[in-house]
């Protein structure tokens, strides 16, 4: 396998046997996507549906079909058809219905103009992020191994296709019955500390009127945790990044595994770029939105500086926790953001655009994080740098066809959706917050609150990221989740210890089938209940 990376050539996205699949997927991952985000308020993963597809495919008998029995041509298709769907409905959809909810449908437009430059800055600083010491190709993005393991599954059969079988049979019934199967699997994968934190926050959350006689989510205790979670972690990236370690930069083909492909340099300016970008973006925003006309001059640099610190933040918050938990906060943490522009004072108009421009970016830098995840663990783990570098540009191309598709359709297709008073419900709240004002018992929790959130991130350390983790868990509302990562955790050292490291291959695999399971149920299930809705 390791003499084929050395000497194999990557597939291309813009072939034309990937190209067209990639489209047709693309079409039908954005109005998956937006049809269940408007309808029941989540969005489906549509990789494993794209990894089917692809294998379905390279068992048809007809000559240019065989090409997809090629793993790297699969990767390709999964990366598409995921990218297609959240940024159809997380990364443009989402944010075009808040002005509109907020009664200003003249700022739909500059806030798609606004979103989808979000949106593509977000899943260019991903591609230059990952595999560093930041993103590490090695932390556990469990969506992303349980894409890999399907291909591969598909590829090899034999053992691994029976054990990866079984656990998505296990989680297809496991999730029948309400068991949060995606983080029963990812308690197997991931860092211990941070999902045990992760698990404690789902069940603190799910239990705080029992437990303490108030509802914590009502008092932002969750968002001030994760403010200041978010800003020791940000400052912890930048001391990485200041030390500026040489890692990941050695002989282009012979890089060991666990060595890095990004080193801390190309991330520090791969920082500075995004940071530059969004600051141009979020100008032009202001601009096509007449913010100018709603502030001073200084009050609207101010928001466009504001902005992108928000943009940036956010997707370090979300990045972190969809690396280390495959879950992501990415609503509240945009409502965090909307909430502290709300205490700086913005004018209603900015603060919509606000919330929608951090909105459009944190899913497509999560769900590239899990695509390139995929890719890492099908082409070596990194063993060939170059082969690695291309095959991950090519990701990222096919990526953007995705994006491009889910531009066009929801440019085309969104006031039908806005018409029948079809929204993202999370786009309710925002307005509402947005026109209810801000009050100051909100922000003085905001503030206390914080300072836990800080000391525990701070404690726990850039690697464990517990403080992030702990919070995120605070912000979801699935106490179930919470015994299920917990029972995982303790099942996972259970068996390592009696069974010795050797059980940890056949685990990941079972995990991966038990994540797998749990989407496609999620998916199907959804599909069907959008449809009657």
């Amino acid at each position: 396998m390791e003499q084929k990376l050395l000497t194999e050539k990557h597939p291309r996205a813009f072939e034309p046997v990937v190209l067209i699949l990639n489209i047709i997927l693309s079409v039908i991952g954005a109005i998956i996507g937006l049809q269940i985000l408007t309808t029941l308020g989540v969005t489906p993963n549509t990789s494993i549906i794209g990894v089917l597809v692809a294998i379905a495919l390279s068992r048809i008998p007809a000559g240019w079909l065989a090409r997809y029995r090629s793993i790297h041509r699969q990767n390709l298709v999964q990366s598409n058809i995921s990218s297609a769907t959240f940024g159809a409905a997380n990364s443009l959809l989402l944010p075009i219905g808040i002005p509109y909810l907020f009664g200003r449908p003249d700022l739909v437009v500059p806030m798609l103009i606004g979103a989808t430059m979000g949106m593509l800055i977000d899943l260019a600083m991903l591609y230059w992020f990952f595999d560093s010491r930041v993103f590490p190709g090695k932390a556990a993005w469990p969506p992303g191994v349980a894409a890999a393991e399907a291909i591969y599954a598909g590829d090899e059969g034999g053992r691994r296709a029976w054990l990866l079988v079984w656990g998505t049979i296990i989680g297809v019934i496991g999730s029948y019955f309400k068991v949060s199967m995606s983080a029963f699997g990812v308690a197997f994968i991931g860092n211990v500390w941070a999902l045990a934190m992760f698990g404690i926050g789902l069940l603190l959350r799910g239990y705080s009127t029992t437990l303490f006689g108030v509802d914590i989510n009502k008092l932002y205790i969750p968002h001030g945790m994760m403010i200041g979670a978010g800003l020791v972690a940000g400052i912890q990236i930048l001391i990485i990044l200041l030390k500026g370690r040489k890692e990941g930069t050695g002989p282009a083909s012979a890089a060991a595994p666990g060595d890095y492909t990004r080193s801390e340099k190309q991330v520090s300016k791969g920082l500075v770029r995004g940071f530059g970008l969004y600051i141009a973006a979020a100008l032009i925003l202001a601009f096509l939105g007449g913010l100018y006309t709603e502030m001073p001059a200084w009050q609207l640099v101010f928001w466009a500086i504001f902005a992108a610190v928000s943009c940036i933040l956010a997707e370090f918050i979300v990045g972190l926790s969809a690396m280390h938990a495959g879950w992501f906060p990415a609503f509240a943490t945009a409502l965090i953001f909307l909430v502290l522009g709300m205490a700086l004072g913005f004018p209603a108009p900015a603060l919509a655009l606000l919330v929608g421009f951090v909105a459009s970016g944190g899913p497509a830098f999560a769900d590239a994080g899990y695509d390139l995840k995929a890719g890492w663990i099908l082409r070596g783990e990194g063993r060939n740098r170059d082969f690695e570098l291309e095959g991950r540009w090519q990701q990222f191309l096919a990526g953007l066809v995705g994006l491009a598709v889910a531009w066009v359709m929801v440019t085309l297709f969104h006031d039908i959706y806005f018409r029948q008073d079809l929204f993202p419900p999370v786009d309710r709240v925002y307005a509402a917050t947005i026109k209810a004002g801000v009050d100051a018992a909100i922000i003085k929790n905001l503030a206390l609150w914080a300072i836990p959130g800080a000391l525990i991130q701070a404690l726990g350390g850039s690697e464990r990221q517990i403080g992030i983790m702990l919070a995120t868990g605070l912000l979801i509302l699935n106490p179930l989740a919470g015994y299920a990562v917990l029972a995982g955790i303790i099942i996972r050292v259970l068996v390592l210890k009696f069974m010795g490291q050797e059980a940890e291959t056949p685990m990941t695999i079972l995990a991966a089938g038990f994540i797998a399971g749990d989407a496609l149920y999620g998916f199907f299930n959804s599909v069907f209940k959008a449809k009657w809705k």
